[in-house]
């Protein structure tokens, strides 16, 4: 058991780190104040970089390298911002993976390349007004009528809604109740009887567009169809890693956070030294660190161990749960020692305050991370809905 980076995945993380360090912050900030996506010539950078298919294969135009790679570089982009950072978490740990794993060859050959070229973004389609954690309720459904399929339902909260080009949309596919009943399609901007709602206004996120997904009888070309009914495992196995990325957008928030606080307590004077002179910013730097570590250590285990594949349920809630935690801590913390400073939105350590709230809540709450743990532990499953 080695905990060190090797010498190539150090490169890459350097690589990763002063592109984002020397690049990244002034577009940040904009994207912060406009609540603007990232722009397209920006995703267009990250391609050139390689950094929208690290972990995919060479075949479909990746880089060929494994997830602990993506996530590597997606924490220290995400150091910067949430917002800069998610064109390649949608990539290299969202939907995409989903469909390179499940979809149809006709699929696959025409979404992955296209995403690692900067060409297309994909954005995931999830809950709904009356299915956010409790998952298998979904309403949205597909149905075949005169030989073609149809999809009508609602989704909210989508992240990338209005913006990306295309969406993994869970859905259900047959009349069976609960998860027996539920698949995923690929739906397209652009297809007949899809529309979407105003872009939210939420607390953090900005710069990450998110809206309600309107489907009013969309046809499903076949080959869109990423698993049919019953393929609900499966669709949450590929969600196991995009729990490790968002642990990773969540750790990003904490880590960015230590790294700028312990400059700042270093360069602060009061009462005629620099405020790291005092005993209880040590102590809170020295917990601070503390936690960062560990969440790191939890997702980089639940990746190493995956090898290429996917995570378990077990390890990825583990580390999201945790990372989520202790983002929430260490950016608090982190707005507490600077004060007035922390607290200005001219220095940007309130907007990490603000998207570590968030990465508890997206990609399921931090109280789901804990049923999907003490599950594990017990091997079954538990029925929420009995009382």
């Amino acid at each position: 058991m080695d905990f060190r980076l090797t010498e190539e995945q150090r490169e890459l993380q350097e690589a990763a780190r002063r592109f984002a360090q020397e690049q990244l912050r002034p577009l940040a900030k904009h994207l912060d104040l406009t609540g603007e996506a990232c722009p397209r010539e920006w995703i267009a950078k990250y391609a050139d970089m390689g950094f929208l298919g690290i972990n995919i294969p060479t075949a479909y135009g990746g880089m060929g390298l494994g997830n602990l790679e993506a996530l590597i570089v997606l924490e220290e982009l995400a150091k910067i911002s949430s917002a800069v950072a998610f064109p390649v978490f949608e990539s290299c740990v969202g939907p995409v993976r989903a469909i390179e794993h499940f979809g149809t060859k006709e699929l696959r050959d025409r979404v992955v390349p296209a995403v690692c070229r900067g060409d297309m973004i994909v954005a995931i389609a999830m809950s709904e007004p009356e299915a956010g954690s409790a998952l298998t309720d979904l309403t949205s459904k597909v149905t075949e009528r005169d030989g073609k399929l149809y999809l009508n339902g609602t989704k909210r909260w989508c992240s990338g809604g209005g913006h990306a080009d295309g969406y993994v949309v869970y859905v259900r596919m047959s009349e069976e109740a609960g998860a027996k009943g539920i698949g995923a399609v690929f739906v397209e901007k652009g297809m007949k009887g899809l529309t979407f709602g105003a872009n939210e206004q939420l607390m953090g996120f900005r710069g990450i567009p998110s809206s309600d997904i309107y489907f009013d009888d969309v046809e499903i070309p076949r080959e869109n169809v990423i698993v049919g009914a019953g393929g609900f495992k499966k669709m949450m196995e590929a969600f196991d890693l995009e729990r490790c990325g968002n642990a990773t957008m969540s750790l990003a928030q904490a880590s960015g956070a230590l790294e700028e606080v312990t400059d700042y307590v270093q360069e602060r004077k009061q009462f005629g030294r620099a405020i790291v002179e005092f005993q209880a910013v040590q102590i809170k730097l020295a917990e601070m660190k503390m936690k960062v570590e560990a969440a790191r250590l939890l997702i980089h285990r639940a990746a190493s161990n995956a090898q290429d594949g996917m995570p378990s349920l077990l390890e990825s809630s583990v580390a999201k749960c945790f990372a989520n935690e202790i983002s929430r801590e260490v950016t608090g913390a982190a707005v507490q020692l600077m004060g007035g400073y922390g607290y200005s939105h001219e220095y940007g350590m309130e907007r990490r305050l603000r998207d570590s709230w968030g990465w508890g809540i997206a990609g399921g709450a931090v109280d789901i991370q804990k049923i999907n743990i003490a599950s594990a532990m017990v091997g079954r499953r538990f029925d929420q809905r009995r009382s």
